[in-house]
């Protein structure tokens, strides 16, 4: 794309479709679309008698159902139509199904023998070019982990979202390969749209019918698409700013589509349809940018479900962390076998500086570059709505209304309305520039957002500073100074004030998010066309649901080069060689530039290049989560829900949270309290290999590590030690460190995380 001049008509459609992303909806549940008549949606599990084969499901459900019968008036009130009760029927991810039900109806149906439980059908919502070369993807002389991996060639990543644009350029299939033989699914859109890149597109969306095609309306779908995996597309920039090649993580994998959200509404018993299809269609990597509101115990939630089913089967999972942050216990998709993860910036912005009458320049951000506005053009600066003490104007008609904003430069605190909805009320109310302030909780985290007028994003510590000068002087003044595309910003990585914080609420011994890659102010495919030119469009946005794809296309690229690898032992491998320490050798900084505790970064910002060759691994298999279930108190029914089979918790035996084999230790401690905890490790690197540990000790707590040195004589060699973990004082609340083992050529490291107990 051309660096010309959008058309306004353009940028707008932009910025309708960007702020609708970004609706937040806190729904955990839904009452479903026939309320009125007294049915609800519920997701029931059962039990199948053995004569009805898996494929015989959804006759024996509907004959379940058959004697239900409800009917609402049509338009007018005349007649009726009788209203489908059955949803969706499974038998991979669930033994049930979904369907409209009353109450009383499901009370009489959990006394039949083969009823096991039910839950009603949640809700989830979305989390919503530079970052290959960000995170060291692109060499000047190729090699690393592309040479290796293939660019992803022969992996299908399948992408549960909003559905996807088939006809952009980033899902082009020149030069590809067809998709492995293993592959089942179909794609609805037919040739030539279907091809070798996108060779999967379906809708699972409720009523809509099994040839319904995925069209993308909100183009969260093809962004992450495109992420993940999408073709390299040259001259590709949003509204002409981070202009370059456009390509996604696995640019030689296939891509699965399966829509499973309609407007911001994705509902639990369609994502289990959609899971379900993608199983069977025989996808390698599943990647999922939703998330749900209220924490759900894993046999209650559809997401852990599902996916449970599928690492069972070797796919591997990656979901996003959540946009709740910076707040504690706000993860999502916490379950131990998904990859959760966290969103965080890369060493790019796009310049829309500040310039004050005093002379200081503040350093903001904007994608609407308004070159028709001269930085010398100093106007009146106003701060409508408080008392410049405090950051308090919110911007929306109640506190503009009675104030004269005409022709000046309008300071807007973040917040309370959208922030590109904030530059709406401002140019409606005649205003000729804004400049919008975070709020101390957002710190340092600002976003390239399609402002509708001159526009500048700004921290919160530089807010202060235009809120004391206004303070300082009568006539205050300003101005904005755009210099497009800048590389190499400082404090880079650093946690977005977006991303959701641990710990955990349904399983606080498994520190979450598990690691965290680029999700503000990414650049990916969009389903617009520019009008003037009909050229396709990019756009700019951010959230864990852009960081999600990333860790998802490099996980293709690990199993293209490692196909035996187990899903545990791919995630072990990015979050033992994750990056601790930003580009300029500092500790990774949260929104506020202290440095991010593990409940934020989790074990470090992904590092393809190493993660291809971590050396060692933490591997799980089904039978550990069955007595990590166990150990969390599950009853057998329950767990059965999860793993569809029998379990008696008395001969497999229970495990305390912190004792599953996973990549980082997270543990409570009372003042002297000792804790051993045992983990495996298995040799995936070279022979005869000797390891030597190394603690950074979490403040307040004695670390032993036994035995202390490891060896290993072959390839998949395994090898077990304990950590010991004692506390000594009793100030702290909370203390990190790190386990590593180290040898010749490698460094295995694992994050420690202790919470302090009376």
């Amino acid at each position: 794309m051309s660096t010309q001049k959008h058309s306004s008509f353009a940028l707008l459609l932009l910025i309708q479709a960007f702020v609708f992303l970004l609706i937040n909806t806190n729904a955990s549940s839904a009452a479903g679309d026939f309320d009125n008549v007294g049915l609800k949606r519920f997701i029931v599990s059962v039990r199948r008698p053995e004569d009805v084969k898996p494929e015989q499901s959804k006759q024996w459900y509907e004959s379940l159902l058959a004697p239900l019968t409800t009917f609402v008036n049509k338009a007018g009130g005349e007649g009726g139509v009788e209203i489908p009760r059955l949803l969706h029927s499974y038998s991979e991810v669930l033994s049930g199904f979904s369907a409209r039900l009353t109450e009383n109806e499901l009370d009489d149906m959990s006394k039949m023998d083969w009823y096991v439980n039910a839950i009603a059908d949640p809700v989830y919502k979305l989390h919503t070019t530079h970052s290959p070369e960000f995170l060291g993807l692109i060499h000047p002389a190729g090699g690393g982990l592309l040479n290796a991996s293939k660019q992803g060639e022969g992996i299908i990543i399948g992408l549960l979202d909003t559905g996807i644009t088939a006809d952009h350029p980033s899902f082009s299939d020149h030069g590809l390969p067809p998709p492995p033989p293993k592959w089942k699914g179909r794609c609805n859109y037919g040739k030539p749209l279907c091809n070798n890149k996108l060779i999967g597109a379906r809708s699972f969306i409720t009523g809509e019918p099994d040839n319904a095609l995925p069209v993308d309306q909100e183009g969260h779908g093809t962004h992450t698409a495109s992420t993940a995996a999408g073709a390299a597309v040259s001259n590709a920039s949003a509204l002409g700013n981070a202009a370059g090649t456009a390509v996604g993580m696995a640019a030689r994998a296939h891509i699965a589509a399966y829509k499973v959200c309609s407007e911001d509404l994705c509902f639990g018993s369609d994502i289990l349809a959609g899971m379900e299809a993608a199983i069977e269609d025989g996808v390698d990597v599943l990647s999922i940018s939703l998330g749900g509101g209220s924490p759900l115990y894993f046999y209650e939630d559809p997401m852990a479900i599902s996916t449970f089913t599928a690492v069972s089967k070797g796919i591997f999972v990656s979901a996003s962390a959540g946009n709740d942050g910076p707040g504690m216990e706000t993860v999502v998709n916490d379950a131990p076998w998904i990859l959760t993860v966290a969103a965080s910036t890369m060493d790019r912005r796009i310049v829309a500086d500040v310039m004050l009458g005093n002379g200081k320049v503040l350093k903001g951000e904007s994608l609407n570059q308004s070159k028709d506005f001269p930085a010398t053009n100093m106007l009146p600066l106003v701060f409508p709505g408080g008392n410049g003490d405090e950051i308090t104007a919110a911007c929306d008609e109640d506190s503009l209304a009675g104030f004269d904003v005409r022709g000046k430069v309008v300071v807007c605190q973040r917040g309370i309305n959208g922030r590109v909805m904030k530059g709406s009320v401002v140019k409606e109310a005649g205003g000729a520039a804004m400049i919008l302030i975070n709020t101390e909780n957002s710190g340092y985290t600002t976003f390239a957002d399609p402002h509708v007028l001159p526009a500048s994003h700004v921290s919160h510590e530089d807010g202060l500073k235009i809120l004391e000068y206004i303070n300082s002087t009568r006539t205050p003044t300003a101005s904005i100074a755009f210099g497009g595309t800048e590389l190499k910003t400082p404090f880079s990585p650093s946690i977005a004030d977006f991303s959701s914080r641990g710990p955990s609420k349904v399983s606080p011994g498994i520190l979450k998010p598990d690691i965290t890659g680029p999700g503000v102010s990414v650049l990916a495919a969009w389903p617009e066309l520019e009008p003037a030119t009909k050229n396709p469009t990019f756009n700019i946005i951010s959230g864990t649901s852009m960081s999600c794809p990333h860790l998802s296309g490099i996980a293709a690229l690990i199993k293209a080069a490692h196909p035996d690898w187990s899903p545990a032992a791919v995630k072990s491998a990015m979050l033992t060689t994750a990056d601790v320490v930003d580009h300029g050798g500092n500790p990774i900084s949260n929104e506020k530039r202290q440095p991010a505790d593990h409940y934020a970064l989790g074990a470090g910002h992904v590092n393809p290049e190493k993660a291809l060759n971590p050396g060692l691994v933490y591997n799980l298999n089904k039978e550990d989560y069955i007595s990590y279930f166990c150990g969390l108190g599950y009853s057998e029914s329950m767990i059965s829900v999860i793993v569809k089979q029998e379990v008696n918790c008395s001969k497999v035996g229970s495990i305390k949270e912190a004792e599953l084999n996973y990549p980082s230790f997270s543990a409570e401690l009372r003042v002297g309290e000792t804790l051993i905890l045992k983990r495996v490790l298995t040799n995936v690197g070279e022979e005869c290999q000797h390891y030597w540990v190394d603690i950074d000790e979490p403040e307040g707590v004695m670390v032993t590590v036994k035995p202390n040195n490891l060896t290993f004589e072959k390839v998949n060699d395994q090898k077990e030690f304990s950590i010991i973990l004692k506390r000594s004082e009793k100030s702290l609340k909370m203390a990190k460190g790190y386990l590593k083992w180290v040898s010749e050529s490698h460094l295995v490291r694992s994050p420690i995380l202790i919470s302090f107990k009376q």
